[in-house]
């Protein structure tokens, strides 16, 4: 759209300069393009960090921000495009909700970057499973009969919103309380995974060693 605006801007105002202003062609010429091209830049899309300095060791990071919140930005307008197509008063307001705070996590990435892992599995797994079932519950809704699946999804909905909220909180507190659950999460899944690791020596805590 950029391109087309600053085109047709330079199209319409070369004769207008040319011909109405008795200006000379070449002049015309570039005050057209000239104008043409502040538009071509004023309606670029504005690109995540474009303000901050990407160069040293945090260019990576500041690149894969990018990358998430470019593949992040149209899930959240599926939630914001989902919730004038629910009827349910509640359900839209979660919907709405969700969005809402999909946008201000964000502009916390944007604020900072260098946390992007705080709420990476937000922005690559709960978002897009957010903006599925917003969307089926529209179409569930609009059937009607299957009102089995329409109260679950509503319920999965509801716990999402939760989860929204606990990002969005981690993300604006940098909290990172909950670190310990997350390895013992990930301890579990390679202890599935791999086996238990080889035990060394005696155990740390001589409680466990009584037990």
């Amino acid at each position: 759209m950029n391109w087309i605006a600053g085109g047709a801007t330079a199209a319409v105002l070369l004769p207008v300069l040319a011909i109405g202003a008795g200006m000379p062609f070449w002049v015309a010429c570039i005050v057209s393009l000239a104008a043409g091209g502040g538009l071509v830049t004023a309606f670029s899309p504005r690109k995540p960090f474009e303000r901050l300095d990407a160069s040293g060791a945090a260019r990576g990071r500041i690149e894969f921000a990018r990358e998430l919140l470019t593949d992040a930005e149209p899930l959240a307008a599926r939630l914001e495009a989902a919730v004038s197509s629910i009827g349910t008063p509640k359900v839209a307001d979660r919907v709405r909700h969700l969005a809402r705070v999909s946008r201000e996590i964000f502009a916390g990435v944007e604020d900072d970057p260098l946390r992007v892992d705080l709420v990476r599995r937000f922005l690559t797994y709960y978002l897009p499973r957010a903006a599925e079932l917003a969307e089926a519950y529209a179409l569930l809704e609009k059937g009607g009969r299957d009102m089995a699946r329409i109260t679950a999804t509503a319920e999965l909905i509801d716990r999402l919103d939760v989860a929204f909220t606990h990002y969005a909180r981690n993300l604006q507190s940098a909290d990172l309380g909950n670190l310990d659950i997350e390895l013992k999460l990930l301890k579990s899944s390679l202890d599935e995974d791999l086996g238990p690791p080889p035990q060394l020596g005696a155990p740390s805590d001589p409680g466990k060693g009584r037990a």
